[in-house]
């Protein structure tokens, strides 16, 4: 709770503070809690668009979707992202942790203002011009941690949904789920 707190008053202050640097040649207690704490502090740094600072969460042999990347592919994911949506956001709407692994349920929002160069975003903004249209859909992450850094990552967002709303792709036809709720439901 400490760091996370020294982190936000970093970030308050105008500063950059990562809880990796706060942490550098100290053990860190991997706890539920402390997980917690750390991909907040991490989630607060991209939102506030400081994504380079993000890079020491992560072990220099991370993983994402069970891929060895480390902190240089990690690197480029972000720039990418970011080059792609200069505002994109990650609002924590649930977050719960159990052993080394924490999962969010989040709202990913940005606007596409850039040209996607690498097939992050699902593939398929890569080489797409920018629609200058806003998205938020949901999304959601699961972490592994080990020693107070992330050593794996896992991610699924709703794609089909950020496409349409960028008019990439057509809306899909209007369902009435009441009226097929209430006729499932025999009523």
């Amino acid at each position: 709770m400490k760091l996370c707190i020294m982190a936000l008053i970093g970030l308050l202050a105008g500063g950059v503070t990562t809880l990796a640097a706060e942490t550098a040649g100290t053990a860190v207690a991997d706890t539920p809690e402390s997980n917690v704490a750390l991909i907040r502090a991490q989630h607060e740094l991209l939102n506030s668009g400081h994504w380079q600072a993000t890079l020491d969460y992560y072990t220099p042999a991370s993983l994402n979707f069970g891929r060895p990347v480390g902190r240089a592919v990690m690197s480029r994911i972000f720039e990418d992202i970011y080059g792609t949506f200069p505002d994109y956001r990650e609002e924590i709407v649930e977050i719960t942790a159990v052993a080394d692994s924490v999962i969010l349920r989040i709202k990913s929002s940005g606007t596409h203002e850039g040209v996607g160069k690498l097939p992050v975003n699902g593939g398929l903004l890569v080489g797409v011009a920018p629609t200058h249209k806003h998205f938020e859909v949901s999304a959601i992450h699961w972490y592994k941690l080990k020693d107070g850094k992330i050593v794996d990552h896992y991610a699924v967002r709703d794609d089909a949904a950020m496409l349409q709303q960028l008019g990439l792709s057509p809306p899909p036809k209007p369902f009435d789920w009441a009226k097929f709720a209430a006729e499932a439901n025999g009523r």
